[in-house]
């Protein structure tokens, strides 16, 4: 149901109860307690349960007709509850999440047949199998099975690009460089900053962004020009960097924890998350400009015709406190948002929205699903992934017997 207190929320259609249980996810083991912690203490230390965690949700009372009207859908993802969002819209006229479990859920993007989702240690591909003008369930127009699942250990994955030629490139933000998938090993090192002497598991310079341009992988975002351990944490407020990946030139400088880099319509649009803006890069300048600030860390983006939609987090106070972001919290009297808001391109306003309450409080990242209304997924304990079979065939046609 639409949270009560917002007047204007549209209704949701939720897919919840045992589709939510069985989600594929074994539930998360309980570490042994120290011996001297006090039972408090011992609580604090386990690990969630995930699928345990209850997540509320309500959105615009024009979601629903916006999605419906430009057939599309959103992929969401989020790390700290495993969990992502296809959101599109039924044929009752409501808002339709359809919610799946995967550890870790990070970088996503896809379209309508497509989507790959980097997890705490492997990458995952998920097809759809509908044909065109095919539903399953009576309602759902797109469903993503996943197909494959590449074991790449814990390589803190970040963003995701689907190249020209198929094959996927993602941010291996713990070695700081791009890679992509190897038959033999956990990946291929296809580029690293040329201020990173050599690829290490530390997380030097929190490489985070890709922009793809016509099918190539070309701008990257980075925290700061750290060639130390974890040196990003120093340089928060104004180290960040965007990186064009095939001239290994800096394009723009000065940023707050830049994210999530997007080439639009000529223009290279990103989130200056420490400050709260979204904006796009002055080239001549190598400067941010910013468009709009929304309220929270703004992390996720994905953009289509003149729309973008931003993920917006809640921060984290002991590891990002005082950012501008803060400040500009406080300037206009607002509370930062965990969810989603459809801004202008042109204007700045925001038209639509989903917020996200109870154990969640980040988002990840954000994909527009084009060409797709009502899109569901298969969970890995699921009936379905052993009983919904389908096939190509290269045999001929046997002819009917009179």
């Amino acid at each position: 149901m639409a949270n009560e207190k917002t007047p204007d929320a549209t209704p949701i259609q939720e897919t919840s109860g045992k589709a939510e249980i069985d989600t594929g996810l074994d539930q998360v083991g309980v570490e042994a307690p120290a011996p001297a912690a006090s039972a408090p203490a011992q609580a604090d230390r386990q690990p969630k349960d995930l699928t345990k965690m209850k997540v509320e949700k309500s959105c615009s009372r024009g979601l629903a007709g916006w999605l419906g009207q430009h057939k599309l859908s959103l992929a969401i993802s989020s790390y700290q509850t495993g969990r992502i969002y296809l959101v599109g819209s039924d044929k009752q006229g409501r808002v339709s999440f359809f919610e799946r479990i995967f550890e870790r859920a990070m970088g996503i993007v896809g379209n309508a047949q497509r989507i790959y989702l980097g997890g705490l240690y492997q990458l995952w591909r998920f097809e759809n199998v509908l044909r065109p003008n095919e539903v399953i369930h009576g309602q759902f127009d797109k469903c993503y099975v996943p197909r494959n699942a590449q074991t790449i250990g814990d390589l803190d994955i970040h963003e995701l690009g689907i190249c020209s030629n198929g094959k996927v490139v993602f941010v291996n933000t713990k070695y700081s460089c791009l890679a992509e998938l190897s038959q033999t090993h956990s990946f291929k090192a296809i580029w690293k900053p040329k201020f990173i002497s050599k690829l290490a598991p530390e997380d030097r310079c929190h490489l985070n962004g890709l922009a793809m341009v016509d099918g190539r992988p070309k701008y990257v975002t980075a925290v700061c020009k750290s060639d130390s351990v974890d040196g990003w944490r120093d340089r928060r407020q104004d180290g960040g960097v965007v990186i064009d990946v095939e001239t290994d030139e800096i394009v723009c400088e000065g940023l707050s924890m830049p994210h999530s880099p997007r080439w639009h319509d000529g223009k290279l649009w990103l989130l200056n998350a420490g400050t709260g803006f979204l904006g796009w890069v002055d080239f001549e300048t190598k400067k941010f400009v910013p468009h709009t600030f929304v309220p929270g860390f703004a992390r996720g983006l994905s953009i289509i015709g003149n729309v973008a939609a931003v993920g917006l987090s809640k921060p984290r106070n002991q590891r990002f406190e005082g950012l501008q972001l803060d400040e500009e919290l406080k300037k206009r009297d607002a509370e930062p948002w965990c969810g989603v808001q459809i801004v202008s391109l042109t204007n700045g306003d925001v038209s639509n929205w989903i917020r996200f309450e109870g154990d969640i409080t980040e988002i990840f990242d954000i994909s527009f699903l084009p060409n797709v209304k009502n899109p569901m997924m298969i969970g890995l304990r699921t009936a379905e992934i052993r009983d919904l079979i389908t096939f190509e065939s290269d045999l001929p046609t046997e002819p009917v017997n009179a």
